[in-house]
């Protein structure tokens, strides 16, 4: 029987139990509790500098409404770097390759920041879907046009993630599999497949965390529209 390359990228199921419900919960459970003490250990430290970091560049263009989204965004941008990294293990399943789970995750935050802007400042939101200047005969189209981009926006963002994640999982996964098939009649090829493997390697744990950041940096640029 062929096996597809994409089954990998379906939802698991063990006794019944999907394993993307547990796949979720995991991280929530790597994260160190923050304590009291004047002393922390490393690790403890080091979420604290990222977090701080992180709020700072993201929050910086943005106005002190949007600032109410901080531990929103901090919090989603740690969730999505920690799913796709552990994602790389061996033996595991990464949820931020289903385009579901995605979407699930920007369509609502997309559309709470259009619904802040139409609360908040109704006349620059709706603005957005006409420029000033433009030719009488052009702005049925451009409206359209500018709604459809608008409306759009949550299914690029579900899109990109899935995309990049499914097409790194895809490559090491052809190379790993040539280089078992090489390793017994071409052992020099295998060996450097395996050298191509590993900087594969690096190159994706750079990609899970560099998608996760673009993921919440466009979500922070919808919110800057609109605050």
């Amino acid at each position: 029987m062929t096996v597809s390359l994409f089954d990998q990228f379906m939802s698991p199921v063990y006794l019944g139990v999907p394993l993307l419900a547990i796949a979720l919960m995991l991280p929530w459970v790597l994260f160190p509790s923050p304590a009291l003490r004047w002393i922390h250990n490393r690790l403890l430290i080091l979420q604290s500098w990222f977090i701080s970091r992180f709020t700072h560049q993201i929050l910086m263009p943005l106005n002190q409404g949007g600032h109410n989204w901080a531990l929103m965004l901090a919090s989603l941008m740690i969730f999505l770097v920690t799913l796709n990294v552990l994602g790389l293990l061996p033996h595991t399943f990464t949820p931020t390759t289903q385009l579901s789970l995605n979407l699930a995750f920007a369509f609502p935050l997309w559309l709470a920041t259009v619904l802040i802007g139409l609360r908040n400042n109704p006349t620059a939101a709706l603005g957005h879907l006409l420029p000033e200047g433009t030719p009488t005969l052009l702005i049925p189209i451009l409206i359209i046009i500018e709604t459809i981009s608008l409306l759009i926006r949550p299914l690029a963002l579900g899109v990109r993630l899935t995309a990049n994640l499914t097409a790194g999982h895809l490559l090491m996964h052809l190379t790993s599999s040539a280089a078992y098939y090489l390793m017994f009649t071409m052992p020099a090829a295998a060996a450097l497949t395996m050298g191509l493997l590993l900087l594969l390697t690096l190159l994706e744990m750079a990609v899970a965390v560099i998608q996760a950041y673009v993921f919440v940096l466009l979500l922070s640029l919808y919110l800057q529209e609109n605050v």
